[in-house]
């Protein structure tokens, strides 16, 4: 492909994913601004470090976002514990110099930050601005009384020492973006505008905005708010203008409500946008302000009986839980990282996320926006009760208003997000007074967004004796149960007791056990240094589980813990959890099939173990298969082995169930995968999948010779030059006929050239120490990643990879023109 076709293609992808802020219009004087590059960094406290005439020039360079627990190392008693992934924590300081571009001398001037792990100071020429405890929420201060012309310094401290702070791994230091934001004196707020769509239907929807006004001028300002409604495709499809009057200091907050004939309505399948341009026209005819606010017209119901409605129609919820980190890049996660988990999961079937157990960087709410995803956003793991010794309980108390209103603020125009949750498996949930912790939450969130129902991860519905926490969870909005699959064969018993005793609650699974494992590894039945074998427990308690999600339309969908491996929550040996159904660099576990069968419709089977076997001649190996379709013929090396056939039919996503009038019953033998017990020889493992006798797909898995040769695939060819884009690498280590090798674990060393450099380099071993900024990695199991990022200029990057022994393989990929932020000068 031309390589400036292909700029324009990736580009005007970029714009429909948010990657370009869409905050300000053409011709709106406010300017938003990327304040990320060009920062100095050091380790350690720095006193003084706030003062404009420190001297900082033997510190490091860099840009941002920067995550410097990644960096490690490894350290077995590093204070973080398994819970932060052995990883270091510890104080950091960041300073940026910079000079305002030209305008007028009266401009708003706000600095915002996505997201500082933990307990933020920031300065502006020496004057404190605020401390923030809380290092997942967004936050933005006022700058305009502090600056002067030209040199202007922003310091920022950053102290994360005090650990363990999480029961996951936080990264440290400015890991989301930063962005300076200028306007006129009289302008709409920050996070000033909340769309809603409170009437929808094929033929109209109505559609209603409240915007907040701020006039910071020495004077009275007075004028038009003039608002239009652009369709996906750009075209105006309404429009309103309201009058105004803002005395000297004053904000006040406006409403303007729209009639948009036949909408497009968003969905996971069709999601769709549009876009608020909200203009402010003063008295004298000039434009002070003007702002987009991209939403999506969607209506969204919760019903006892039904479930979960999207526009009209039931939809279960297939769910993942998602924590923030991006595995090799800890917690500084570029857009591109994320846009290829979130394109796996939903190959595997997933249409709704939970954000466990914090707010998510913006751009990633973009993404499930453009993706079409629904998301549960979660807003705390803790309130008064605290789990690990310096986590959020120490700032609740002070906290908890401000940082659950700026997070539902910064999230509610997102058509995505459908459900809030105010905590994970609290502590107050089944302790004397929790319930009037939950009120006050509740009233909160019921403030800011009365358009979403609130739910909370429920760990403790049942207690030992069987009584439930009915107090707390009759102020929910949707109950949310964790783990029922842990209540084995009293989940039933139990959750069709609560629908009986309380009709008018609503259900939904907030957290459950994924068919989990670590990609590559099997044990065996006669194996005893595994735990179990691989085809045992890990796959029967998922399985009943999700018969029982399926059979009940009144439980709205679950979310299976997890969707990715994640750094921490793990011991030694061990530096990641290995709960996902993709590994720590997004290669997919057999998990990932198991689902893939049970939420896709294009027919697939998912055939394992590897075949390499040497020492096992003539013993059984099991040999199992997840699969949609309705029988599986296997062969051994043209052998006929034997015909196993699917005992249940499937249930969509919409309910509809293979032709079936009513929801059947399930077969108690059924545990949604097909089995044979083989005798292993060397050679070609055949599976033959057929609908109505008919063969529709065919899966075969070979025994690999000795190792020959690197193969890498790229999952594109064409990144983006200046906005950091990633192109991911997948390196795969292949005999002489191209099977990769399941044993393989060879030294790779990776070079590369021309307009980019290599970001990270993982393979999803949980207990390889690597530093994954290192040029060179241990394959695992076969296979590993590398992550490659695009330079500031357009151009080429050659990527080589090499191991002893083996033919070396090379990438070539093109870094098309981007259309990145402007940036701040320094």
């Amino acid at each position: 492909m031309d390589i400036r076709r292909a700029a324009a293609i990736v580009l005007l992808s970029c714009v429909a994913a948010g990657t370009l802020p869409a905050q300000s219009t053409p011709e709106s004087p406010r300017q938003r601004l990327s304040m990320d590059y060009g920062w100095t960094f050091t380790r350690g406290d720095a006193p003084g470090a706030d003062r404009p005439e420190y001297d900082d020039s033997g510190w490091r360079r860099l840009d941002l976002p920067h995550d410097w627990s990644i960096e490690g190392p490894y350290d077995s008693a590093a204070a973080t514990t398994g819970r932060g992934g052995y990883l270091p924590t510890g104080i950091g300081w960041y300073r940026r110099t910079f000079t305002l571009p030209p305008g007028p001398s009266d401009r708003h001037t706000s600095i915002e930050f996505d997201g500082v792990f933990e307990n933020s100071d920031v300065w502006i020429n020496g004057r404190h601005l605020g401390h923030r405890p809380y290092g997942y929420i967004g936050f933005a201060y006022d700058l305009t009384p502090h600056l002067v012309e030209g040199r202007n310094v922003v310091a920022v401290r950053v102290d994360n020492s005090n650990q363990p702070n999480s029961r996951w791994y936080t990264g440290s230091g400015i890991y989301r973006h930063v962005w300076l934001t200028l306007t006129d004196p009289l302008h709409v707020g920050h996070w000033g505008t909340f769309v809603t769509t409170p009437e929808v239907n094929s033929a109209a929807a109505r559609v209603s905005a409240r915007i907040r006004l701020e006039n910071d001028s020495y004077i009275s300002r007075r004028g038009t708010a003039r608002s239009v409604i652009l369709a996906p495709s750009g075209v105006e499809v309404a429009r309103t203008e309201t009058p105004f009057a803002l005395a000297t200091g004053e904000s006040s907050e406006l409403e303007q409500e729209f009639r948009i004939p036949a909408p497009q309505l968003w969905s996971p399948e069709s999601p769709v946008r549009y876009t608020l341009r909200t203009t402010l026209v003063d008295a004298s005819g000039e434009i002070a302000d003007a702002t987009d606010t991209p939403f999506g017209i969607r209506h969204i119901a919760f019903d006892s009986d039904r479930g979960f409605l999207l526009n009209g129609e039931r939809v279960k919820m297939l769910g993942v839980n998602l924590h923030h980190d991006g595995g090799p890049v800890g917690a500084a996660v570029p857009e591109a990282v994320w846009e290829r988990r979130l394109r796996k999961l939903r190959e595997m079937g997933v249409n709704a996320i939970r954000t466990a157990h914090n707010p998510p960087a913006p751009e990633f709410l973009d993404l499930c926006d453009r993706l079409g995803f629904l998301v549960m956003n979660e807003a705390f793991d803790e309130w008064t009760h605290g789990k690990v010794e310096y986590g959020y309980h120490r700032y609740f108390e002070e906290w908890h208003e401000r940082d659950l209103a700026d997070f539902m603020r910064r999230d509610r125009n997102h058509p995505s997000v459908v459900m809030w949750s105010l905590g994970n498996e609290i502590g107050e949930q089944h302790a004397p007074g929790g319930h009037e912790v939950l009120a006050k939450l509740v009233e909160i969130a019921h403030r800011e967004d009365p358009t979403r129902p609130v739910t909370t991860g429920n760990d403790h519905i049942y207690a030992d004796d069987g009584a439930a926490t009915v107090e707390f969870l009759d102020l929910l909005d949707v109950v949310g149960y964790n783990y029922v699959d842990r209540w084995h064969e009293r989940r039933e018993i139990f959750a069709l007791q609560d629908r009986h005793d309380h009709p008018d609650w609503k259900f939904i699974g907030t957290e459950s056990v994924v068919v989990w494992g670590t990609r590559g590894e099997y044990g065996m039945p006669d194996d005893t240094s595994r735990v179990r074998p691989f085809y045992t427990a890990t796959m029967v308690r998922p399985a009943q589980l999700w018969k029982f999600v399926a059979m009940n339309d009144w439980f709205m969908g679950d979310f299976m813990w997890t969707g990715v491996d994640y750094l921490g929550e793990s011991r030694w040996p061990r530096k990641n959890s290995t709960s996902g159904v993709l590994d720590l660099v997004g290669f997919p576990d057999d998990g990932f099939y198991f689902y893939q069968s049970q939420w896709t419709d294009e027919p697939m089977i998912h055939l394992f173990p590897h075949w390499n076997w040497e020492g096992r001649e003539g013993r059984f190996v099991p040999v199992l298969a997840y699969t949609n379709v309705d029988a599986v013929e296997l062969y051994l090396n043209d052998r006929f082995i034997s015909e196993k056939r699917v005992e249940f039919p499937r249930q969509g996503t919409t309910g509809s169930w293979n032709g079936y009038a009513t929801p059947p019953v399930f077969p108690t033998t059924a545990d949604l995968h097909m089995s044979w017990d083989v005798p292993y020889e060397p050679g070609v493992l055949r599976a033959v999948g057929k609908i109505q006798d008919s063969v529709v797909v065919t899966r075969e898995v070979r025994t690999a010779g000795p190792a020959s040769a690197l193969r890498l695939r790229v999952d594109r060819d064409t990144i983006l030059s200046e906005i950091r884009d990633v192109a991911h690498v997948e390196v795969e280590v292949v005999d002489a006929a191209g099977v990769v090798v399941p044993s393989s674990d060879h030294l790779v060393r990776f070079t590369v050239e021309g307009a980019g450099r290599l970001l990270a380099v993982g393979n999803g071993s949980p207990t390889d120490y690597s530093s994954y900024q290192a040029v060179e990695r241990r394959a695992f199991h076969g296979m590993l990643l590398v992550m490659i990022q695009s330079a500031d200029e357009p151009g080429m990057i050659r990527v080589t990879a090499e191991s002893e022994g083996l033919q070396s393989a090379t990438v070539v990929l093109a870094v098309a023109p981007g259309a990145a932020p402007s940036r701040v000068g320094e």
